[in-house]
């Protein structure tokens, strides 16, 4: 993990286009990126307040993303979602591209027509995803005219519509090939978990009971964790406690906090019974493994 940790700081980022651009979505290559930022700076952990898509084009790379390194080589598209911690690595030689989107950008979810009713859903796709070359021809060309589309010079409201429509269209044919390749989809996900999951997301800081979630829901706490074991392959609890030990982790890893105020952060009562907890999830105390990763 030392490879990409430049400094126990998670730094938030949010959406600010460079200059006057007056759009909700941003797509840039790699190699511009680069030239317009200071080394340092593209080696700097950040959490992301807006969703990001990186399709590598040319040679290999290891994207970090909540502790874990993903290897990715020409053709790999990899998503980050808000809320993440992701760092692109030391790796120099690379390129591909990157498209940004605020949230805000994606049509509203009560829109229930078939047409727009996708079964990709930006939030939950897998960790990578690899287009043959035939594929990232096709992602190319439609990532090169979206590009394109965002200089005309129309009113914003048009152009906003037509740059929407064409990341929407992006995703969906992503989603044919994600099902070509057998990957899971959200389709194939009960709805119940689902919201579970977004629940968890929203609340993990303050309620870690299977209990509490299932009251939410209006169902048992068996209902509960059979539908997460079905869906992910552990019971609910676990899946909560997953979720509470990743904060903690990005916490003592990319912060100063003492560990009394992460205990009491994510509603731990002592700082001894987080100590306890975090020790059972990752086989460290919070004191070793903030050590190990400095």
């Amino acid at each position: 993990m030392d490879s990409f940790k430049q400094e126990n700081k998670i730094r938030p980022l949010i959406y600010k286009p460079v200059f006057s651009y007056p759009y909700d979505m941003e797509i840039f290559s790699v190699s511009s990126l680069k030239e317009r930022t200071p080394e340092e700076s593209m080696k700097i952990t950040y959490r992301y307040e807006f969703y990001m898509l990186i399709c590598v084009t040319e040679e290999t790379c290891t994207q970090w993303i909540d502790f874990e390194p993903i290897p990715c080589k020409e053709g790999t598209l990899i998503v980050v979602t808000p809320g993440q911690v992701h760092n692109f690595g030391n790796d120099e030689n690379w390129d591909g591209w990157v498209i940004l989107f605020r949230e805000q950008f994606l049509l509203p979810t009560s829109l229930t027509l078939n047409e727009l009713n996708l079964t990709f859903d930006i939030g939950r796709t897998p960790k990578g995803l690899t287009l043959n070359t035939t594929e990232l021809q096709r992602a190319n060309t439609l990532i090169e005219q979206m590009v394109q589309d965002s200089l005309i010079q129309a009113a914003k409201e048009d152009v906003h519509i037509l740059l929407r429509f064409q990341l929407y269209a992006f995703v969906a044919w992503l989603n044919l090939i994600q099902k070509q390749k057998k990957i899971p989809s959200t389709s194939q996900v009960s709805q119940k978990f689902l919201k579970f999951q977004e629940l968890v997301e929203k609340n993990y800081a303050q309620l870690n009971h299977v209990s509490d979630y299932a009251a939410l829901l209006n169902c048992t706490e068996k209902t509960l964790t059979r539908v997460t074991v079905s869906a992910v392959g552990i019971s609910a609890k676990a899946f909560i406690s997953a979720r509470i030990s990743l904060e903690a982790k990005r916490l003592l890893m990319h912060t100063d906090y003492l560990i009394s105020d992460i205990a009491e952060m994510l509603n731990f009562q002592e700082t001894t019974h987080f100590s306890k907890f975090f020790k059972r999830e990752t086989g460290f105390t919070p004191v070793e493994f903030r050590k190990q990763n400095l």
